[in-house]
């Protein structure tokens, strides 16, 4: 059995952060041992780096499963931090919704549409990534680092690099 992080039974409608290294996966309990989850082809518990795969999916599965199958070997806790934002749904209508969509094939994007924004849309009605927020604002300091970085060698070379040229045009 997978250890939690803490030693709390999930409620139906409860958040289940699932930490598979370098991602969580997320899901919503549904009772009776069970969790619905929006699964990319390789978002297996074993799947270690090939887990990653899925930023290269479009599309995924609503899975209904036992929460041990999806857990797995991993350490996972219940996570309804978002309650202090919005107002999360009765427990009876995240699961009627939740069953509502298993076996459903979903369009799948790590930054838009993920299984974490899967899982907060049903518990609040509102589809939101942390993670994915997070991986947004990297890609996006990468890439002002980047360009920051071009600027200063086109800088660089304008300033270093014409003496060259006036010294041969001057020959």
């Amino acid at each position: 059995m997978a250890p939690t992080l803490y030693d709390e039974k999930p409620e139906v409608g409860d958040l289940i952060e699932i930490f598979r290294g370098s991602y969580q996966h997320w899901a919503v309990y549904i009772g009776d041992g069970f969790v619905v989850h929006l699964a990319p082809p390789s978002e297996v518990p074993g799947a270690g780096a090939n887990s990653m795969m899925s930023v290269f999916c479009e599309k995924a599965v609503v899975k209904r499963e036992e929460l041990w199958d999806v857990v797995g070997t991993h350490q996972w806790q219940i996570n309804n931090g978002l309650d202090k934002k919005y107002e999360p749904r009765s427990a009876h209508v995240i699961a009627r919704e939740a069953r509502s969509v298993v076996g459903q094939e979903l369009p799948y994007c790590v930054f838009r549409g993920n299984c974490e924004h899967f899982a907060t849309e049903l518990r609040y009605g509102k589809a939101e990534s942390r993670q994915a927020r997070k991986a947004g604002e990297y890609v996006m300091a990468a890439g002002v680092a980047t360009v920051v970085g071009l600027g200063f060698v086109a800088l660089a070379g304008a300033l270093f690099g014409g003496g060259k040229k006036e010294k041969d045009n001057k020959q």
